[in-house]
């Protein structure tokens, strides 16, 4: 699935260089459930927006089976993002003048998607996220929970394989945050690879693989427990 070889990424602020990540050799499997965890600023948000193809590395290479995904053109990544990856975000970044169906419905409407299919695929997916009743509700009218759902829906749109998801319990009350980590389970049982940046360590619990960052320096915690999600 992915594989990152002698990654550097500097940035540079007030004419200083900042090295915000450094990673020799990293290799996530198809199926893995990887958890990254670090403080603020060791590099979590920059290793999951190379992950995504959002931000190119100073040095090295990042290759998604097999593609070197900084090699491709631009439009190339973005297609492959849209096939491919779903991301779910801390803010949910839904668009405040659409309702839930229709939030749900814009990867498939990117995709090329016909709009019988769009609103099809959307209603089943509020569907199995227990908003079935909420479709034409609009952000402001759901709790930061639906919010959540309706943007895990929208994630699995285009069916992805991979997930990227960064702080998605961060701003919930621990009843939503224990159904959105339902749903990344539910997820991962269904053959999806999941990477997930958190600060939360009962959601860092539930992968099979615990990556910690340290000022750009990856290491992988051995003696994390694999939790078996049957």
């Amino acid at each position: 699935m992915y594989s990152l070889a002698d990654i550097t990424k500097v940035y540079a602020r007030r004419g200083e260089e900042i090295r915000a990540l450094e990673i020799d050799r990293l290799e996530i499997a198809t199926g893995d459930y990887v958890a990254v965890v670090g403080p603020s600023g060791s590099g979590k948000t920059t290793l999951l927006s190379l992950l995504g193809g959002m931000l190119s590395p100073t040095g090295g290479s990042v290759s998604l089976d097999g593609r070197s995904l900084f090699d491709l053109s631009i439009a190339r990544r973005t297609q492959l993002r849209r096939e491919k990856i779903g991301f779910v975000f801390q803010t949910f970044n839904l668009i405040p003048y659409l309702t839930a169906l229709e939030n749900v419905a814009v990867p498939l409407y990117l995709t090329g998607n016909k709009s019988p299919r769009q609103e099809q695929r959307a209603s089943e997916l509020l569907e199995q996220v227990g908003l079935g009743d909420r479709m034409h509700h609009k952000p402001s009218e759901l709790s930061t929970g639906q919010q959540q759902r309706v943007a895990l829906a929208r994630t699995l749109a285009n069916d992805p394989p991979i997930i990227l998801a960064d702080e998605p319990t961060g701003n919930l009350d621990p009843q939503s945050r224990a159904v959105v980590l339902e749903f990344l389970d539910d997820f991962h049982r269904q053959g999806r690879t999941i990477v997930m940046v958190t600060h939360d360590a009962a959601a860092a619990s539930r992968a099979q693989r615990l990556l910690r960052l340290s000022n750009g320096c990856v290491t992988e915690d051995k003696g994390q427990r694999l939790r078996r999600i049957a």
